[in-house]
């Protein structure tokens, strides 16, 4: 089984052991080893474990998504808590083995460890979670995702290709002249029903996909990738590679030659992913998010401003996918005050329509799916430039 950290939460920094490496262990590792000793599940607080990646190449994202489920949950546990309980936050690591993760929730759940699970993780850990989790807790799964979640008990709150991918792709068609698309992607289950939807998109805009491949999570030559993308001459590649595999190919991209000769436009792109790409590898690249961290609003401004201040100036930037942690929580506690409750078919049942506020701003939620303002950036240097909205 997956080893657990938990941590209360006093506004202070995460305490080092929050991040140490997720080995095996037993089944005490479901208490907390803070301060030399285990403490047991305090059942007056409400324990919501969150199952992220803290290694793999989703992992880039992990310290910035802990960091801003931890400011949620002080927030929240500032006002009260959700329904008089504060909560207990308690990470995963969801880069590892898929098969160990599911069976560390199945014991979790069966072990009375869980209130609530959250997610922020590929949608491939996703499949085999709410299969292990089988509806017996609620499942807050927070990242962009391909859509279509329906599973019962799972309440999805991402950005899905028909927001997000629609409006950049005819946006691009008719801006830049875009005709001819390659897609690459991770070989999984994001990048697979996200190019199905992508491919449909691009031919609504009058456009044909010239190529395509899913590459092996990992994989750190593109160099034959490349060639096959050079030869077919798109106008655009679209990029549904995650994390570092994003920044790996986007690096070699551009050190190929290729960024002055076709365009970019990049899903689960952020702020993380850029400043690894470099700026000097980032022409011509675009992406189209719910949220970038240099969009100027009330709300963001005051969460970018409570994470500066719990966590310091040199903290890694919340990009789209850590924040998604943030609003999980917020999400979470706007739909069990409406809800009276935190079982699973009262949460669902409010969280089919609903609405809460995050880093965002309102989120409307109608039937189960996230509505929320889209926007298209390019990269500047190591910054995204907004310039459209849908």
């Amino acid at each position: 089984m997956l080893s657990s950290v938990q941590t209360g939460l006093t506004g202070a920094p995460p305490p080092a052991w929050l991040f140490r490496g997720m080995g095996g262990g037993g089944s005490d590792d479901l208490y907390d080893r803070a301060d030399g000793f285990l403490r047991r599940r305090d059942a007056g607080k409400l324990r919501v474990v969150n199952f992220i990646g803290l290694t793999g190449p989703a992992g880039i994202w992990g310290l910035a998504g802990t960091n801003s489920m931890m400011l949620a949950a002080s927030e929240i546990n500032r006002r009260g808590g959700i329904l008089g309980r504060e909560i207990e936050p308690v990470f995963y690591d969801a880069g590892g083995d898929i098969d160990d993760i599911a069976q560390t929730a199945r014991e979790i759940i069966a072990q009375g460890e869980a209130d609530i699970i959250m997610g922020s993780h590929i949608s491939a850990v996703r499949v085999a979670l709410r299969k292990a989790i089988g509806g017996r807790v609620p499942y807050i799964y927070t990242p962009v995702y391909e859509g279509g979640e329906r599973t019962p008990g799972v309440m999805a709150i991402g950005e899905t290709p028909r927001d997000q991918s629609r409006p950049a792709i005819r946006w691009l068609a008719e801006r830049k002249k875009a005709k001819r698309w390659y897609l690459i992607g991770s070989d999984y289950v994001w990048p697979w029903l996200a190019h199905k939807a992508t491919k449909k998109y691009i031919a609504e805009a009058g456009g044909q996909v010239v190529g395509e491949e899913f590459v092996a999570m990992g994989e750190h030559d593109h160099s034959a990738a490349i060639d096959r993308i050079r030869a077919a001459k798109p106008d655009v590649v679209a990029i549904s590679l995650i994390g570092t595999d994003s920044i790996v190919f986007n690096r070699a991209f551009a050190e190929h030659g290729l960024a002055s000769k076709m365009l970019r436009l990049a899903g689960a792109m952020d702020e993380t992913l850029l400043l690894g790409i470099g700026a000097s590898n980032s022409e011509n690249l675009y992406c189209s998010s719910g949220y970038f961290i240099d969009r100027g609003s009330a709300a963001n401004d005051a969460f970018r401003g409570q994470y500066e201040a719990m966590f310091g100036r040199c903290s890694p930037p919340p990009g789209s996918v850590a924040q998604s942690n943030y609003e999980g929580l917020r999400f979470l506690e706007a739909v069990a005050s409406k809800a009276g409750s935190v079982g699973v078919r009262p949460l669902l049942h409010a969280a089919s329509r609903s609405r809460y506020h995050g880093a965002r701003g309102e989120i409307v939620m109608t039937a189960g799916r996230a509505k929320m303002p889209i926007y298209l950036a390019e990269a500047d240097g190591l910054d995204f430039k907004l310039i459209e909205t849908f």
